[in-house]
């Protein structure tokens, strides 16, 4: 069988986003990231919340679920755990995902689903017309907030390795080669993996031409293994790293509940369901 191209990943629905969106980039990165691992349509799950990017599943050629606000990963993980051949991957907003989903966050990376979250991080609510969200920067104007924001910006990356996130990454939507080939060492990671991805809204919070400067690759020679190493690229604010922050490899959570389950099978702790009714009669 051929390998499957990038284009042929995508569906002829065309893309609900505005010319110029950073979306786009993001998009073309997953379907070369596809391609590169040559994922079979019939084995892959993309599940979206709310916002923008909610709308990228029907874009790509595969099985599709779009949640409700903020619970991409309880429903990307329960996906995983009913199929653990399928390639699943979730995709999501800063708003959706650090705000009202954010809880949900250090108990996946506790679990460590095998699934990869990719979030289109613009620094707004570009959907609802560009309120402040949980990356905008204190003091930011906007419709909802004409004096100016009085929260700090939540720092995505440190936060996921604060987490103990078992892959952590940052990339650029503007980089889309450079965005691909992280997305591809996401997937070849067996775990739960977070890539913050930088995705400007080009009507909200047009921000293409101050991040350049700002964007810097993390050093060759960082130790992904070393936790304490990732928070210090993390926390440096005068650049923005993209690359992998943090990696580390530990068992999945598909593995180990079924193996929980075959272990209480052998072990004849798993009654019959007439045996447990058996107790009400």
């Amino acid at each position: 069988m051929p390998k499957i191209s990038a284009q042929e990943y995508k569906t002829k629905i065309e893309p609900v986003w505005c010319p110029g969106c950073g979306d786009f980039g993001v998009l073309q990165a997953i379907c070369n990231a596809l391609s590169a691992k040559d994922v079979d349509p019939k084995n892959l799950v993309f599940t979206s919340g709310i916002g923008c990017s909610g709308r990228l599943p029907p874009y790509v050629k595969s099985y599709g679920f779009h949640t409700v606000h903020g619970r991409v990963l309880p429903i990307a993980t329960g996906i995983k755990l009913g199929n653990p051949n399928l390639t699943v991957v979730a995709v999501g907003g800063d708003g959706d995902a650090f705000a009202i989903g954010g809880g949900h966050i250090p108990h996946t990376a506790r679990r460590n689903p095998d699934i990869k979250y990719i979030v289109m991080d613009n620094g707004t609510y570009g959907l609802t017309k560009g309120q402040a969200s949980p990356t905008s920067p204190a003091g930011m104007k906007t419709g909802a907030s004409p004096y100016g924001t009085t929260e700090i910006p939540l720092n995505p990356i440190a936060m996921a390795i604060a987490y103990d996130c078992s892959f952590v990454a940052r990339a650029y939507s503007g980089k889309a080669k450079e965005l691909a080939e992280i997305i591809t060492k996401a997937m070849d990671h067996r775990g739960f993996a977070l890539i913050d991805v930088i995705s400007p809204c080009i009507t909200f919070y047009n921000t293409y031409k101050e991040l350049p400067p700002r964007l810097a690759s993390i050093p060759e020679d960082h130790d992904r293994a070393n936790r304490a190493k990732a928070f210090e690229l993390a926390l440096d604010t005068s650049k923005l790293y993209l690359g992998i922050f943090y990696q580390q490899e530990r068992p999945t959570y598909e593995s180990r509940l079924h193996g929980l389950a075959d272990r209480a099978g052998e072990s004849g702790g798993v009654p019959r369901l007439d045996e447990i009714l058996l107790e009400f009669t």
